[in-house]
């Protein structure tokens, strides 16, 4: 037996809302951060799991807060390896990403747990704002579809 095309105003049946799974988040988490850039004119665009924080060209920081891996969730700092240790002086509970799976890359992170995350955030903006070069990166260009 064939199977009956749906009929065009064919309506789908709302699912039940579970009500233990976390709300969609409409925007990027620690939105004091983009307040803080705001003189910058930031803008944000998804990234993995997080959202990419662009002031200019350049990307400054990626805003995580997610309930798998949270031990990552905080402001990911866009750096370099060189910037590490100086970095480190100024936020004394920075370290490396684990969901990353590399024991050291360039990107850093200030935690969302740490007891002065809301402090070094802003610590961190500030150092954008006065265009510190340990932080921000511009990224690689985007290389086009091949054609075959």
């Amino acid at each position: 037996m064939a199977k009956q095309p749906r009929p065009r105003s064919y309506v789908a049946p709302l699912r039940a809302v579970d009500s233990l799974s976390p709300p969609r988040r409409k925007g990027p988490p620690f939105p004091f951060v983009l307040e803080a850039l705001d003189s910058a004119a930031p803008t944000t665009r998804p990234l993995f799991s997080c959202f990419a924080v662009y002031v200019g060209p350049r990307i400054v920081f990626a805003l995580r807060d997610r309930p798998t891996h949270s031990a990552d969730n905080g402001v990911w700092i866009a750096t370099t390896q060189e910037h590490h240790a100086s970095l480190l002086r100024e936020f004394p509970h920075m370290r490396s990403i684990g969901v990353l799976g590399k024991a050291v890359t360039g990107w850093q992170l200030l935690p969302a747990d740490a007891p002065d995350f809301e402090s070094s955030a802003l610590r961190a903006c500030e150092l954008v704002l006065r265009q510190d070069p340990r932080i921000g990166k511009i990224p690689k260009a985007k290389r086009g579809k091949v054609t075959r």
